[in-house]
């Protein structure tokens, strides 16, 4: 009798343990209701690409699910923009100087990024699922492993540390033009912000490459102003005309 009881309340057991950690990480990054009251985040950031590159760059995410992201390479400004329903970007260093819609597995970082609270804030309500698959060792810290099947298919496995409850590391699965990229990040160097915990650096890689870049976030400002047109895609320029010639004389 007690296995069959155990086998019936297994899985809310489980539900309720995943709820419980998802409880504790909202109140370690500084609780609900503050989360909550936050209707826009500017983060002034920036991004070692590799040796003697450095791409400086501002990232402005708004309510309900707008986001933007502008950033500096060699002398150029990419933009790259969620506006509620499609993502939009400009790379004038890939030869693109004019805004275009991004396909859906392209959008799918930038549209995440518009999410102010995170994936795991409201997770039924926002269509993911989330599955508590144990603990491990995250550089000889103890951390929750939670695995995050977001409503746009990409998978992201989330650790949050067992003692602060914080995030310390994530790796994303996703499909982007037919490939499977796995993306891990560390993620540390957290200060408050008006009552808010925000990690101040986060470096990422392809899984099983040396290849990574640092983050390293300088600012973050709270509800700060951000009209919504900032994050619609601008008209592209007219292009100019050829100059008018006289037909040759005769």
């Amino acid at each position: 009798m007690s296995m069959i009881v155990l086998a019936v309340l297994a899985p809310c057991l489980l539900a309720q343990s995943v709820d419980e950690i998802i409880a504790k990480n909202v109140q370690a990054r500084g609780g609900a209701d503050k989360l909550k009251r936050v209707k826009s985040i500017k983060s002034t950031a920036t991004m070692s690409m590799g040796p003697g590159i450095e791409a400086p760059g501002v990232l402005i995410q708004k309510r309900p699910a707008l986001a933007r992201l502008e950033f500096t390479v060699q002398g150029l400004t990419a933009v790259q923009a969620y506006d509620g329903k499609n993502g939009w970007q400009i790379m004038p260093f890939m030869g693109k100087k004019d805004p275009e819609l991004m396909s859906a597995d392209e959008a799918k970082e930038i549209e995440e990024n518009a999410d102010l609270d995170g994936p795991l804030v409201d997770y039924k309500s926002k269509g993911h699922q989330v599955e508590l698959q144990g603990k491990e060792k995250i550089e000889g810290t103890d951390a929750y492993k939670l695995k995050v099947t977001l409503k746009n298919g990409d998978v992201q496995t989330i650790y949050i540390d067992s003692d602060s409850f914080l995030d310390i590391k994530e790796v994303t699965k996703r499909t982007v033009r037919g490939t499977e990229q796995e993306i891990e990040s560390a993620i540390g160097d957290y200060k408050p912000v008006d009552g808010i915990m925000f990690p101040f650096a986060v470096e990422s890689g392809i899984k099983g490459t040396d290849q990574k870049q640092k983050l390293t976030i300088t600012k973050v400002e709270l509800n700060v102003p951000a009209d919504d047109s900032l994050f619609k895609m601008p008209a592209a320029a007219p292009k100019a005309d050829a100059p008018k010639t006289d037909p040759p004389k005769n």
